[in-house]
């Protein structure tokens, strides 16, 4: 399996068209979470997301990268919930073509490896109620049910899930 690494997210015109493809091949994600249409994700509509998204205490987002540098995943990490104060993987995202090669769990023990450095003793996390191959994926990690609710901007039904780090 390719190395993989992980940059932070610098808005240049290149890593923004490669978040969009992120979105654009991930059509089940977008129809779930409502926030694009899977057949035309706007730049502009993503870049300005994403902005907001960086400028939140606490949040980090970064682009998962293989070993030609190429962008096939980003992860979004939110240090302290201002809702619940725990850490949480706000978005895990790989590339549609590159799923299935374990990526997406390798960028769960990324975070999971980030957070347990900061000292953090468990992270959440979650995923929408229409996504039943997202819970199975994330259940398979070790995550469990904490409760289930709706997303702030959008009402979708989500059930958050918590991972002990000790």
């Amino acid at each position: 399996m390719s190395r993989l690494h992980l940059s932070p997210l610098g808005f240049s015109a290149q890593e923004i068209t490669a978040v969009v493809e992120l979105y654009a091949s991930n059509p089940e994600y977008c129809r779930a979470a409502g926030e694009y249409d899977p057949d035309d994700v706007q730049h502009e509509q993503v870049a300005s997301d994403l902005r907001a998204e960086v400028t939140t205490d606490g949040c980090e987002v970064l682009l998962a990268r293989d070993q030609e540098n190429s962008v096939i995943g980003l992860i979004s990490l939110l240090h302290q919930h201002p809702g619940d104060g725990h850490p949480w993987i706000a978005m895990l995202i790989v590339h549609g073509a590159m799923q299935r090669r374990g990526l997406g769990r390798r960028l769960a023990d990324l975070a999971e490896d980030r957070f347990r450095a900061a000292g953090r003793d468990n992270l959440r996390l979650c995923v929408f109620e229409s996504m039943p191959s997202s819970l199975a994926f994330w259940t398979t990690l070790g995550w469990q049910e904490v409760r289930r609710g709706a997303t702030n901007e959008h009402g979708r039904p989500v059930i958050v899930l918590q991972k002990m780090l000790t």
